[in-house]
């Protein structure tokens, strides 16, 4: 089989051409985020294709160059492909030449060269090829033909290593000098001080005095899109499908079956479940939009506006990414920590990202929001939002003093132009994180809601009243912990404890322990302060299991254990503060 390896600098459009080219994607890493590993995938039955992260050289020793060094010592690469960026020739070469070098066939993948007409830079194709003694391939906008040439001279072609260039060119300035040679052959620029689009909208969106405004405008515009224009509404139309239509019809056809099996097939199962699956439009809306802003390359430049902001917490902007993974999921999250060079910086983002509202979190803010706050969904929501984001920011102030700070590194990353993000990569990070939530409700939670009403329904003695049930008991036993805060009751305390499996779970396991209808029985066990201090805990305890063993596995025994109860206290301590102080404002005691 012939394995090709994807390379190139970031941003310069390889995860778009790997979508293209691979037919069957493999995922290496768990949560399917393909910035963090490789991809793996086959052009066709005997070829397979290995896409990996963006780097600039391979000479650094940084995580992402060894992943890609390891993989080609390791295993046997008949080809390598280069994308460059035609628009940053300069830039991109350094590292194609040092490719060269690892006497690997090798062909260059030119992206965007109608980008770099539209700046006044003409490239001859046959002269870079000849220069670089390398066969070029422009793939325009990764149109299908271009995409479809690459296969071609895949297919086609006795690969054979690159020239060998001269001796002297062994250090950063001889290669450079090299490239300028290169640049001086085959490059003809027709227009100067020209300014493109990119460089227009920049010259807003990264305006000193606008630049902070627009991205909480965009925020803002978020929050309208996924809670009140289009998640929440398919969210209360799927509810709507669930409870009102299917429950009915399920328990009509299960009207002779015994009370005991009606129960788990309508409490345990399909309530536990239900009470999950309505947010699934919330989470599948969210993640598009974030997907279309990162694939547009508005992120990248909201992390140097943070970079500021967040130096005052002691981190930088290569926080930022991996933070912002963190509303989607802490392992990939801490998995992109990893990368962070400095160790002080990494450990402390890593502490930092399980306070971040995950998308677990989300069916809970929404099941108390939509119960309890009727037409002010959105404001509970941004309020829990920002809540993780300044306890994360008050932590990092904390943790600045609690650890010398080492040389510091400014940030630095590739800032790309934008880009109308590709409609099938889009659906497919979409489909990504909806496929691994659909995942979760068919094992964890599926499980999780039949374990629950079985403990629930059942004790030594048998079948027995849901207050006499072994969960009972062990509700009963761990209660008193919660009691301060409001929402002492055994049910919830249980649904914390199985909220240890995935966050996501406690919304069914308060459906199967409440049962009936939620919004009325809910209403006899919380107020308004108790609803909040209650999804305020869960914004702050402790992590899931998940997210407890990433830890341990990357980042240490330690850091596991410091997580685990530093974020407990948080959350009780936060809990306490918000229902005392919130009832001796509002209800006077």
């Amino acid at each position: 089989m012939t394995v090709c390896a994807l390379i190139g600098n970031p941003n310069v459009g390889q995860e778009t051409f790997f979508s293209k080219i691979a037919r069957v994607q493999q995922k290496s890493d768990e949560e399917g985020n393909s910035k963090i590993d490789k991809q793996q995938g086959f052009i066709d039955k005997s070829t397979k294709i290995v896409a990996f992260p963006g780097i600039y050289s391979i000479d650094t020793n940084s995580k992402t160059e060894n992943l890609f060094i390891n993989y080609i010592t390791e295993n046997k690469v008949d080809l390598i492909i280069n994308i460059v960026n035609a628009s940053n020739l300069e830039r991109n070469l350094y590292l194609t030449l040092q490719l060269t070098k690892l006497n690997i066939p090798m062909v260059v993948a030119l992206n965007s060269v109608d980008k770099a007409k539209r700046n006044g830079i003409y490239i001859d194709i046959q002269k870079l090829s000849d220069m670089l003694g390398i066969k070029v391939i422009p793939i325009n906008k990764l149109a299908k033909p271009h995409v479809k040439a690459v296969h071609k001279y895949i297919k086609d072609s006795s690969f054979s290593a690159p020239n060998i260039f001269p001796e002297n060119i062994n250090t950063e300035k001889n290669t450079y000098s090299y490239i300028e040679q290169i640049m001086n052959s085959c490059i003809s620029v027709k227009k100067h001080n020209l300014v493109n689009i990119s460089q227009k909208i920049d010259r807003i969106v990264l305006n000193k005095y606008l630049a902070y405004p627009i991205f909480a405008c965009i925020i803002y515009l978020i929050f309208k899109i996924v809670f009140s224009w289009v998640g929440t509404p398919l969210s209360d139309l799927l509810r709507s499908a669930l409870f009102d239509y299917t429950i009915p019809v399920v328990d009509k056809l299960l009207s002779h079956q015994s009370p005991w099996f009606k129960s788990l097939i309508i409490d345990g199962i399909i309530s536990g479940i239900s009470s999950v699956l309505v947010f699934l439009p919330v989470i599948l809306t969210l993640f598009s939009i974030l997907s279309f802003l990162e694939d547009s390359g508005y992120m990248n430049r909201v992390a140097f506006l943070m970079d500021r902001i967040m130096n005052m917490g002691g981190i930088s902007g290569k926080s930022f990414m991996p933070m912002i993974i963190g509303f989607g999921c802490s392992v990939p999250a801490l998995i992109a920590a990893k990368n962070i060079e400095d160790e002080r910086e990494r450990n402390i983002t890593a502490l930092l990202i399980p306070l971040m509202s995950c998308n677990a979190k989300l069916p809970v803010y929404m099941l108390f929001a939509t119960m309890f706050f009727h037409g002010k969904e959105i404001i509970v929501l941004a309020f829990m939002y920002s809540m993780g984001v300044f306890i994360a920011f008050i932590y990092s102030l904390i943790f600045k003093f609690l650890v010398k700070e080492a040389n510091y590194e400014p940030y630095i990353d590739e800032i790309p132009e934008y880009t109308l993000p590709n409609l099938k990569l889009l659906f497919m990070h979409t489909w990504e994180k909806g496929k691994g939530f659909l995942k979760k409700i068919g094992t964890i939670i599926f499980s999780m809601s039949i374990i629950t009403w079985v403990l629930s329904n059942f004790s030594l003695k048998g079948m027995v009243n849901i207050n006499e049930s072994f969960l009972a008991f062990i509700g009963k036993l761990i209660s008193p912990i919660f009691a301060p805060l409001g929402f002492g009751y055994w049910q919830n305390s249980v649904s914390l404890l199985t909220g240890l499996m995935g966050k996501e779970v406690i919304a069914g396991t308060l459906g199967v322990l409440y049962g009936g209808n939620l919004s009325v029985t809910m209403a006899q066990h919380f107020n308004t302060i108790s609803s909040l201090s209650f999804i305020l805990f869960i914004l702050l305890y402790t992590p899931c299991a998940s997210t407890i063993i990433t830890l341990k596995k990357e980042f240490g025994t330690k850091m596991a254990l410091i997580s685990i109860f530093y974020q407990f206290a948080t959350a009780w301590i936060v809990s306490f503060l918000f229902y005392n102080i919130g009832m001796r404002y509002f209800y006077g005691f």
